[in-house]
């Protein structure tokens, strides 16, 4: 049998390496990077090769489904939307539109088809409308919405041009980059330090990427503020700034110099867990350097001080004049330019919060951390139906193990997703998309946020099947179901044929054509969806430019230096430092693997052989004081629950702090993961307060948990890491 190989992207994280996928009849038979590819240059990490057992996977859903007393059924397309349309109306019809919730997972943000997701979103005219988001990265979108007046202006590490790369909070050379997408970022990493230039990680963990690094600074978790806020003391006592560039660029100024006038390093080593020494040596490292930047992701964004860590890393960045120029922090000039836009866009800050008037809208939507209380607690306001577009929020979210409860109670939810999890188990209907594989695309998202400035072609490796619908021509449809219409099936069947027209791929092709690089700016010599597609490898764009004064939305046209929410906050902060009771004395914080991508990949079975990795990662003289050995069964045990996981003993870890994964948890009944089931883990959110957020952007705080941990008696003969889930 011929076989044949298509040229696209991994889109299974943020670094969407081009991969060449060899298929011979309808089976994938390799998957291999691309060395021609403009971006990733034939780099790949395990991953990618899940992409064929992702699609081949037979626990993958490819018809419709409905729940019934005898478990999911097969439906037809047509079936399942006009009864979900009929309970979704007459839901809202009975109790108003935000009596429907909406959940959007990450996985949407790599797909197009994110377009359709919004446009969802506002035909539903709920304000109960969560997403990721406030999990992953609404610190850091608040933080740019505050400092540069959009929250879509979220910097760029100049990684292939800088001479000093501080990395905290984040691991690259397992993420590849998130927020600033670099793969292959570990050879990306050796090119800083080939250079000439020096690389520092700053992480409670020795990460993959410490290993990589000259220096390891192992701060305290949550410490990360009180480190920044040392250096940006030296930088403004000791006048290590760029202070031409920085009164040109930014105002507040004098604010900040008031600020951390008592922010000494000897005052700040304690509770940022590092020596005085280490403090000053970094501010005078960081600004003596031709070109620096710090980059700081996931690990301080899911922080109480989240908000206040991304802040001072910008600032600490713009007052050394490393803000929009190469070597620092950049910003990207993808084909789509929505960055040019997003300024326009109201960010709706505190427009309504959830029921209990705690948690605050963001950009039209509310944290997660409200979603089961909003459910589950009685009155006329509750949340009574819920439409789910890939997400697993029962384990992706700090819920207090009530989650899988509220989804229980609702009148009606409805589930876009290609599984059976521990989520959409609760679903009346599952909705299934095609394969990633059986569609084709330009995404719009990521290039915003890439090292260097490019467009990529998703093409199809296999043709959908008949009755297979894309992401997006199931949300169309759900659009159509939830709009209210006059003689719905003449005017209902109007509106899908105007979205049948109305592609991501062809509006895709309009933006490209407008945009930058366009035909429409450029002429015959321009952009064209066309040329992007007839262009396997990629179009490579060159290098990130300056350009902050053309994308910036403040009013003053300023980078705002000292907002006064901002200054108010740290004051709270150095007012007092969280510490270790007798009761809860050891501080959590989260891990990533290279052979998983959150709740995603654990029922692929080359990406979970061989070792256990949902483990707690201890430093060897607490395992010892707890009577742990290596390969032990522990208990985990928080004020909110407890699980039960194997012991993993390293010296990487920092003392009074253990790491847990997330994303594992597999063992609800109903879920559709036969492989996962077999070494399905703890959901180690089951440890995290859903109460505990960041108060300025309300992001979940799940790092720095106090947690105590402890032996297992009466394992048994209990294998894997079954976890013993105790909610409190």
């Amino acid at each position: 049998m011929d076989s044949k190989t298509i040229a696209r992207q991994c889109t299974l994280c943020e670094a969407h390496c081009g991969i060449l996928v060899t298929v011979s009849g309808d089976r994938v038979t390799r998957i291999e990077g691309n060395p021609d590819d403009v971006l990733s240059k034939g780099y790949i990490c395990p991953k990618a090769t899940a992409m064929g057992g992702l699609h081949h996977d037979p626990d993958r859903l490819r018809t419709p489904m409905r729940r019934t007393s005898a478990g999911f059924v097969p439906v037809s397309w047509d079936e399942a939307f006009r009864e979900i349309g009929t309970r979704l109306r007459a839901v809202r019809a009975a109790h108003g539109p935000s009596a429907v919730a909406m959940y959007m997972g990450n996985p949407a943000a790599h797909s197009a088809s994110v377009l359709y997701g919004g446009l969802l979103r506002v035909a539903l005219l709920t304000r109960n409308f969560f997403t990721a988001s406030s999990i992953d990265q609404f610190p850091q979108e608040f933080t740019a919405w505050r400092m540069f007046g959009s929250n879509v202006l979220m910097p760029i590490a100049d990684i292939d041009r800088t001479h000093r790369l501080v990395v905290l909070g984040a691991n690259p050379a397992v993420s590849n980059g998130s927020v600033t997408t670099m793969p292959g970022a570990k050879q990306r990493i050796k090119d800083v330090r080939k250079r000439g230039g020096t690389v520092v990680v700053i992480d409670p963990r020795r990460t993959e990427t410490a290993r990589l690094a000259d220096e390891h600074v192992a701060v305290r978790p949550g410490g990360d503020v009180y480190l920044l806020l040392g250096m940006l003391h030296v930088l403004l006592t000791e006048g290590l700034l760029d202070e031409r560039l920085v009164r040109a660029q930014c105002v507040g100024l004098e604010e900040l110099g008031a600020l951390v006038a008592d922010t000494t390093p000897e005052r700040m080593a304690g509770p940022a867990g590092v020596t005085a020494d280490i403090i000053r040596s970094l501010a005078r490292d960081h600004a003596s350097a031709p070109s620096a930047v710090l980059y700081a992701r996931i690990g301080v964004c899911q922080q109480v001080t989240g908000t206040l860590t991304h802040w001072l890393v910008n600032t600490i960045n713009a007052v050394t004049g490393n803000l929009d120029r190469p070597g620092g922090q950049m910003f990207g000039t993808p084909v789509v330019d929505g960055a040019r836009y997003a300024k326009y866009l109201r960010m709706g800050h505190g427009a309504w919060t959830d029921r209990t008037g705690a948690h605050r809208s963001f950009r039209s939507e509310l944290p997660v951390a409200a979603l089961a209380n909003d459910i589950l607690e009685p009155g006329d306001d509750r949340i009574r139906a819920m439409i789910t577009y890939a997400g697993n929020p029962v384990l992706s979210t700090p819920q207090g193990g009530r989650l899988d409860e509220a989804l229980a109670s609702l009148d009606f939810f409805v589930a876009v997703d290609m599984y059976v999890t521990e989520t959409t188990r609760h679903a009346d209907f599952i909705l299934p998309p095609v394969s990633a594989l059986e569609r084709e695309e330009l995404n719009l998202l990521f290039p915003m946020f890439s090292v260097r400035n490019n467009a990529r072609y998703d093409a199809k490796v296999f043709d959908p099947p008949a009755d297979g619908l894309d992401d997006w021509q199931i949300l169309a449809r759900l659009v159509t179901e939830v709009t209210p219409l006059p003689a719905r099936r003449l005017t209902g069947r109007v509106l899908n044929t105007i979205f049948e027209q109305l592609s991501p791929l062809r509006l895709t092709a309009a933006a490209v054509a407008a945009g930058p690089y366009g035909v429409l700016r450029r002429g015959r010599k321009g952009l064209t969806l066309g040329k992007i597609r007839d262009t396997p490898s990629g179009v490579d764009l060159g290098p990130l430019r300056p350009r902050l004064p053309e994308l910036i939305g403040t009013p003053d046209r300023a980078v705002h230096l000292a907002p006064e929410d901002f200054l108010a906050a740290v004051r709270t902060v150095l007012d007092g430092t969280e510490s270790p009771t007798a009761e809860y004395d050891l501080q959590l914080i989260g891990r990533r693997h290279l052979r998983s991508n959150n709740s995603w990949l654990h029922n692929i079975e080359p990406m979970v052989k061989g070792r256990d990795r949902c483990t707690v990662l201890m430093h060897p003289a607490d395992a010892s004081a707890r009577g742990l050995a290596d390969g032990d069964r522990a208990r985990v045990e928080s004020p909110i629950g407890a699980i039960e996981v194997p012991v993993e003993v390293s010296t990487d870890i920092r003392a009074g702090v253990v790491a847990v994964p997330h994303g594992y948890g597999h063992r609800e009944p109903g879920v559709g993961w036969q492989v996962a089931a077999a070494l399905p883990g703890a959901n180690v959110n089951l440890l995290h307060d859903p109460a505990r957020t960041d108060p300025l952007s309300g992001a979940s705080a799940v790092n720095n948990t106090w947690v105590r941990v402890g032996p297992v008696e009466n394992v048994g003969s209990a294998t894997g890491s079954e976890a013993a889930v105790a909610p409190r």
